[in-house]
Protein backbone atom coordinates (compact mmCIF):
# COMPACT_ATOMS: atom_id res chain seq x y z
CA UNK A 1 0.00 0.00 0.00
CA UNK A 2 1.21 3.40 -0.85
CA UNK A 3 0.28 6.26 1.21
CA UNK A 4 1.06 10.35 0.28
CA UNK A 5 -0.01 13.76 1.19
CA UNK A 6 -1.94 14.30 4.09
CA UNK A 7 -2.74 10.20 4.33
CA UNK A 8 1.07 10.14 4.95
CA UNK A 9 1.78 12.13 7.66
CA UNK A 10 -1.34 11.60 9.15
CA UNK A 11 0.88 7.57 9.27
CA UNK A 12 3.46 8.93 10.88
CA UNK A 13 2.08 10.55 14.00
CA UNK A 14 -0.52 7.57 14.43
CA UNK A 15 0.27 4.52 12.48
CA UNK A 16 -1.03 1.30 12.60
CA UNK A 17 0.16 -0.98 15.09
CA UNK A 18 -1.53 -4.07 13.17
CA UNK A 19 0.67 -3.37 10.00
CA UNK A 20 3.74 -5.79 8.94
CA UNK A 21 5.67 -3.21 7.99
CA UNK A 22 7.00 0.38 6.50
CA UNK A 23 9.27 1.40 3.83
CA UNK A 24 10.12 5.03 4.08
CA UNK A 25 12.15 6.67 1.16
CA UNK A 26 13.78 9.76 0.16
CA UNK A 27 16.32 11.74 -1.73
CA UNK A 28 17.05 13.51 1.65
CA UNK A 29 18.32 11.55 4.08
CA UNK A 30 17.66 14.27 7.06
CA UNK A 31 13.61 14.49 6.09
CA UNK A 32 13.74 10.34 6.21
CA UNK A 33 15.69 10.12 9.34
CA UNK A 34 13.09 13.04 10.71
CA UNK A 35 10.29 10.98 10.16
CA UNK A 36 11.42 7.55 10.72
CA UNK A 37 12.04 9.25 14.73
CA UNK A 38 8.78 10.32 14.39
CA UNK A 39 6.81 6.83 13.80
CA UNK A 40 9.53 5.21 15.62
CA UNK A 41 8.38 7.18 19.05
CA UNK A 42 4.63 6.57 18.01
CA UNK A 43 5.37 2.87 18.26
CA UNK A 44 6.87 1.92 20.94
CA UNK A 45 6.88 4.94 23.01
CA UNK A 46 9.99 6.94 24.63
CA UNK A 47 11.19 4.17 26.61
CA UNK A 48 11.20 1.84 23.78
CA UNK A 49 15.51 1.73 23.07
CA UNK A 50 16.02 1.60 26.60
CA UNK A 51 13.66 -1.36 27.23
CA UNK A 52 14.74 -3.07 24.11
CA UNK A 53 11.77 -3.20 22.01
CA UNK A 54 13.68 -1.39 19.43
CA UNK A 55 16.31 -3.23 17.35
CA UNK A 56 18.37 -1.67 15.06
CA UNK A 57 20.22 -3.36 12.24
CA UNK A 58 22.22 -1.63 9.34
CA UNK A 59 21.65 -2.66 5.97
CA UNK A 60 25.76 -3.79 5.56
CA UNK A 61 25.01 -5.83 8.29
CA UNK A 62 21.84 -7.66 7.09
CA UNK A 63 23.90 -8.42 3.79
CA UNK A 64 26.61 -10.40 5.89
CA UNK A 65 23.90 -12.07 7.80
CA UNK A 66 20.49 -12.41 6.05
CA UNK A 67 18.73 -14.08 9.24
CA UNK A 68 19.47 -10.57 11.43
CA UNK A 69 15.97 -9.69 10.39
CA UNK A 70 14.17 -12.29 10.69
CA UNK A 71 16.14 -12.97 14.43
CA UNK A 72 14.82 -9.60 15.11
CA UNK A 73 11.40 -9.73 14.32
CA UNK A 74 10.81 -13.14 15.70
CA UNK A 75 12.55 -12.71 18.99
CA UNK A 76 10.62 -11.81 22.92
CA UNK A 77 12.01 -9.45 24.34
CA UNK A 78 11.66 -8.87 28.55
CA UNK A 79 9.45 -5.65 28.61
CA UNK A 80 5.62 -5.88 27.52
CA UNK A 81 4.76 -3.75 24.64
CA UNK A 82 4.80 -3.47 20.76
CA UNK A 83 8.42 -4.30 19.38
CA UNK A 84 10.17 -3.37 16.08
CA UNK A 85 12.49 -3.78 13.78
CA UNK A 86 13.99 -0.86 11.92
CA UNK A 87 16.70 -1.65 8.91
CA UNK A 88 18.34 1.84 8.12
CA UNK A 89 19.92 2.40 4.67
CA UNK A 90 18.73 -0.57 2.69
CA UNK A 91 18.59 -1.10 -1.13
CA UNK A 92 17.37 -3.20 -3.81
CA UNK A 93 19.59 -5.71 -2.98
CA UNK A 94 18.07 -6.74 0.14
CA UNK A 95 14.57 -7.03 -1.58
CA UNK A 96 14.38 -10.86 -1.55
CA UNK A 97 15.80 -10.68 2.75
CA UNK A 98 12.92 -8.39 3.32
CA UNK A 99 10.28 -9.85 1.52
CA UNK A 100 10.90 -13.29 3.06
CA UNK A 101 10.71 -11.73 6.21
CA UNK A 102 7.29 -9.95 5.39
CA UNK A 103 6.60 -12.94 4.41
CA UNK A 104 7.27 -15.02 7.49
CA UNK A 105 5.46 -12.24 9.47
CA UNK A 106 3.16 -13.48 12.04
CA UNK A 107 0.63 -11.52 14.37
CA UNK A 108 2.76 -10.40 17.49
CA UNK A 109 6.06 -10.15 15.71
CA UNK A 110 7.86 -7.03 15.67
CA UNK A 111 6.98 -4.22 13.03
CA UNK A 112 9.31 -4.35 10.64
CA UNK A 113 10.42 -0.14 9.60
CA UNK A 114 12.96 0.31 6.43
CA UNK A 115 14.22 3.39 5.22
CA UNK A 116 16.03 3.79 2.01
CA UNK A 117 17.58 6.69 0.02
CA UNK A 118 15.91 7.43 -3.51
CA UNK A 119 13.98 4.86 -4.62
CA UNK A 120 12.94 4.69 -8.59
CA UNK A 121 9.11 3.57 -9.64
CA UNK A 122 10.63 -0.03 -10.69
CA UNK A 123 12.26 -0.61 -7.36
CA UNK A 124 12.04 -4.04 -5.69
CA UNK A 125 11.73 -2.66 -2.23
CA UNK A 126 8.89 -0.48 -3.54
CA UNK A 127 7.04 -3.29 -5.45
CA UNK A 128 7.61 -5.20 -2.22
CA UNK A 129 5.67 -2.66 -0.04
CA UNK A 130 3.64 -1.37 -2.17
CA UNK A 131 2.18 -5.00 -3.42
CA UNK A 132 1.85 -5.66 -0.04
CA UNK A 133 -1.51 -6.19 1.52
CA UNK A 134 -0.47 -5.41 5.35
CA UNK A 135 1.98 -3.11 4.63
CA UNK A 136 3.00 0.68 3.51
CA UNK A 137 5.45 3.01 1.44
CA UNK A 138 5.65 6.35 1.58
CA UNK A 139 8.21 8.64 -0.30
CA UNK A 140 9.79 11.45 1.21
CA UNK A 141 10.55 14.04 -1.47
CA UNK A 142 12.39 17.42 -1.16
CA UNK A 143 9.16 19.75 -0.62
CA UNK A 144 8.37 22.51 1.96
CA UNK A 145 6.23 21.58 4.75
CA UNK A 146 2.24 22.08 4.62
CA UNK A 147 0.53 24.03 7.09
CA UNK A 148 -0.45 20.90 9.20
CA UNK A 149 3.26 20.21 9.50
CA UNK A 150 3.98 23.72 10.47
CA UNK A 151 1.56 23.94 12.82
CA UNK A 152 2.54 20.82 14.57
CA UNK A 153 5.75 21.88 14.76
CA UNK A 154 4.35 24.81 16.57
CA UNK A 155 2.51 22.96 18.77
CA UNK A 156 5.52 20.75 20.07
CA UNK A 157 7.75 24.21 20.49
CA UNK A 158 4.78 24.83 23.06
CA UNK A 159 3.25 27.88 20.42
CA UNK A 160 -0.18 28.02 19.09
CA UNK A 161 -1.15 28.45 15.27
CA UNK A 162 -0.34 32.39 14.75
CA UNK A 163 -1.64 35.15 12.59
CA UNK A 164 -1.33 35.28 8.82
CA UNK A 165 1.85 37.53 8.90
CA UNK A 166 3.50 35.53 11.18
CA UNK A 167 2.64 31.81 9.33
CA UNK A 168 3.88 33.39 6.02
CA UNK A 169 7.25 34.62 7.56
CA UNK A 170 7.44 31.14 9.09
CA UNK A 171 6.34 29.23 5.73
CA UNK A 172 8.86 31.43 3.81
CA UNK A 173 11.36 30.46 6.37
CA UNK A 174 10.30 26.43 6.08
CA UNK A 175 10.96 26.69 1.92
CA UNK A 176 14.28 28.42 2.52
CA UNK A 177 15.70 25.71 5.27
CA UNK A 178 16.38 22.50 6.13
CA UNK A 179 13.78 19.94 7.86
CA UNK A 180 16.01 20.09 11.11
CA UNK A 181 17.20 23.98 10.76
CA UNK A 182 13.36 24.65 10.48
CA UNK A 183 12.33 22.59 13.59
CA UNK A 184 15.52 23.79 16.13
CA UNK A 185 14.76 27.43 14.75
CA UNK A 186 10.94 27.18 15.84
CA UNK A 187 12.30 25.14 19.28
CA UNK A 188 14.23 28.98 19.62
CA UNK A 189 11.08 30.63 19.29
CA UNK A 190 9.28 28.64 21.72
CA UNK A 191 12.14 29.63 24.63
CA UNK A 192 12.26 32.92 23.05
CA UNK A 193 8.49 33.20 24.21
CA UNK A 194 8.28 31.38 27.36
CA UNK A 195 6.36 33.22 29.57
CA UNK A 196 5.98 36.08 27.74
CA UNK A 197 2.31 36.91 26.84
CA UNK A 198 2.90 39.28 23.91
CA UNK A 199 1.56 37.90 20.16
CA UNK A 200 4.62 36.53 18.22
CA UNK A 201 5.60 39.00 15.62
CA UNK A 202 7.29 38.66 12.60
CA UNK A 203 10.26 40.78 14.38
CA UNK A 204 10.45 37.47 16.78
CA UNK A 205 10.77 34.85 13.92
CA UNK A 206 13.86 37.27 11.70
CA UNK A 207 15.11 38.02 15.34
CA UNK A 208 15.52 33.57 15.81
CA UNK A 209 16.20 32.31 12.32
CA UNK A 210 19.32 31.63 11.35
CA UNK A 211 20.81 34.77 9.82
CA UNK A 212 21.34 33.47 6.39
CA UNK A 213 19.79 30.81 4.95
CA UNK A 214 21.58 29.02 1.86
CA UNK A 215 20.27 29.48 -1.63
CA UNK A 216 21.34 27.50 -4.32
CA UNK A 217 21.00 27.76 -8.45
CA UNK A 218 18.05 25.91 -8.10
CA UNK A 219 16.48 28.47 -5.63
CA UNK A 220 17.39 31.26 -8.60
CA UNK A 221 15.98 29.92 -11.61
CA UNK A 222 12.69 29.35 -9.75
CA UNK A 223 12.07 32.78 -9.46
CA UNK A 224 13.20 33.27 -12.78
CA UNK A 225 10.81 30.63 -14.13
CA UNK A 226 7.73 31.32 -12.47
CA UNK A 227 8.16 35.27 -13.42
CA UNK A 228 8.55 36.54 -10.20
CA UNK A 229 11.32 39.34 -11.28
CA UNK A 230 10.88 41.02 -7.75
CA UNK A 231 12.48 38.88 -5.78
CA UNK A 232 15.13 38.01 -7.60
CA UNK A 233 18.04 40.71 -6.97
CA UNK A 234 17.50 39.13 -3.06
CA UNK A 235 18.23 35.85 -4.60
CA UNK A 236 20.95 36.29 -6.14
CA UNK A 237 22.68 38.76 -3.58
CA UNK A 238 22.60 35.56 -1.05
CA UNK A 239 23.92 33.44 -4.11
CA UNK A 240 26.57 35.96 -4.64
CA UNK A 241 27.57 35.72 -1.16
CA UNK A 242 28.21 31.84 -0.89
CA UNK A 243 30.89 32.67 -3.52
CA UNK A 244 28.61 31.42 -6.86
CA UNK A 245 30.37 32.53 -9.96
CA UNK A 246 27.95 33.96 -12.95
CA UNK A 247 29.69 31.83 -15.26
CA UNK A 248 28.19 29.04 -13.14
CA UNK A 249 24.95 29.84 -12.12
CA UNK A 250 24.86 30.26 -16.83
CA UNK A 251 25.50 27.25 -16.52
CA UNK A 252 22.44 25.70 -14.51
CA UNK A 253 20.65 27.88 -16.19
CA UNK A 254 21.08 26.14 -19.23
CA UNK A 255 20.75 23.02 -18.56
CA UNK A 256 17.39 23.69 -16.63
CA UNK A 257 15.84 25.58 -19.85
CA UNK A 258 17.16 22.39 -22.19
CA UNK A 259 15.78 20.27 -19.54
CA UNK A 260 12.38 22.29 -19.85
CA UNK A 261 12.64 22.14 -23.39
CA UNK A 262 13.32 18.90 -23.93
CA UNK A 263 9.93 18.12 -21.74
CA UNK A 264 8.03 20.87 -23.85
CA UNK A 265 9.28 19.12 -27.30
CA UNK A 266 7.85 15.86 -26.70
CA UNK A 267 4.88 14.53 -28.84
CA UNK A 268 2.72 12.59 -25.79
CA UNK A 269 2.79 16.13 -24.18
CA UNK A 270 4.90 17.43 -21.09
CA UNK A 271 3.93 14.50 -18.64
CA UNK A 272 5.26 12.06 -21.01
CA UNK A 273 8.45 13.99 -21.55
CA UNK A 274 9.39 14.53 -18.00
CA UNK A 275 8.53 10.64 -17.50
CA UNK A 276 11.51 10.37 -20.17
CA UNK A 277 13.92 12.22 -18.40
CA UNK A 278 17.28 10.41 -17.89
CA UNK A 279 18.06 10.57 -15.10
CA UNK A 280 14.70 9.94 -13.70
CA UNK A 281 12.82 13.08 -11.74
CA UNK A 282 10.13 12.28 -9.23
CA UNK A 283 7.82 13.79 -6.76
CA UNK A 284 7.48 17.22 -6.42
CA UNK A 285 10.29 18.20 -8.54
CA UNK A 286 8.97 16.26 -11.79
CA UNK A 287 5.45 17.80 -10.77
CA UNK A 288 7.59 21.74 -10.97
CA UNK A 289 9.30 20.34 -14.45
CA UNK A 290 6.20 19.81 -16.19
CA UNK A 291 4.28 22.96 -15.03
CA UNK A 292 7.35 25.03 -16.06
CA UNK A 293 7.34 23.33 -19.15
CA UNK A 294 4.03 23.68 -19.97
CA UNK A 295 4.00 27.01 -19.07
CA UNK A 296 6.57 28.52 -21.12
CA UNK A 297 6.24 25.96 -24.09
CA UNK A 298 8.32 25.21 -26.84
CA UNK A 299 9.05 28.43 -28.42
CA UNK A 300 9.84 30.47 -25.57
CA UNK A 301 11.79 28.08 -24.41
CA UNK A 302 13.97 28.14 -27.53
CA UNK A 303 13.86 32.13 -27.05
CA UNK A 304 15.02 31.57 -23.47
CA UNK A 305 18.30 29.41 -24.81
CA UNK A 306 18.92 31.15 -27.10
CA UNK A 307 19.22 34.66 -24.79
CA UNK A 308 20.90 32.11 -22.23
CA UNK A 309 23.76 31.08 -25.02
CA UNK A 310 24.56 34.43 -25.98
CA UNK A 311 25.11 35.64 -22.40
CA UNK A 312 27.47 32.67 -21.94
CA UNK A 313 29.39 33.81 -24.92
CA UNK A 314 29.57 37.48 -23.58
CA UNK A 315 30.90 36.07 -20.21
CA UNK A 316 33.38 34.52 -21.71
CA UNK A 317 34.98 37.21 -24.25
CA UNK A 318 36.99 39.87 -23.45
CA UNK A 319 34.25 42.35 -22.81
CA UNK A 320 34.07 45.46 -20.13
CA UNK A 321 30.30 44.69 -18.84
CA UNK A 322 30.93 42.65 -15.65
CA UNK A 323 29.56 39.27 -15.67
CA UNK A 324 27.34 39.87 -12.78
CA UNK A 325 25.55 42.43 -14.84
CA UNK A 326 25.07 40.16 -17.80
CA UNK A 327 24.11 37.88 -15.97
CA UNK A 328 21.20 40.00 -14.21
CA UNK A 329 19.86 41.07 -17.21
CA UNK A 330 19.29 38.01 -18.88
CA UNK A 331 17.38 36.27 -15.62
CA UNK A 332 15.89 39.86 -15.39
CA UNK A 333 14.41 39.35 -19.14
CA UNK A 334 13.80 35.15 -18.74
CA UNK A 335 11.64 36.16 -15.28
CA UNK A 336 9.51 38.85 -17.96
CA UNK A 337 9.26 36.18 -20.91
CA UNK A 338 7.52 34.16 -18.07
CA UNK A 339 4.78 36.50 -17.52
CA UNK A 340 3.52 37.01 -20.97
Amino acid sequence: MKLTGAAANGYFKTPDKSHTGLLIFGADPMRVAGKRQEVIAALVGPNGDEEMRLTRISGADLRKDSAMLNDAIKAQGFFPGHRVAFVEDATDGLAKVIDAALTDWQPGDAQVIVTAGQLTAKSALRKIFEGHGNAVSIGIYDDPPSRDEIEQTLRDAGLQTQSRDVMDQLFALASSLEPGDFRQTIEKVGLYKRDDTEPLSVADVIACAPQSAEVNVDDVLEVVATGQAEKLGPVLRDLYAQGVAPVTLCIGAMRHFRQLHTVASDPGGAAAGAGRLRPPVFGPRRDKIVRQASNWGRDRLERALTALTDTDLQMRSAGATPDRALMERALIRLAMMARR
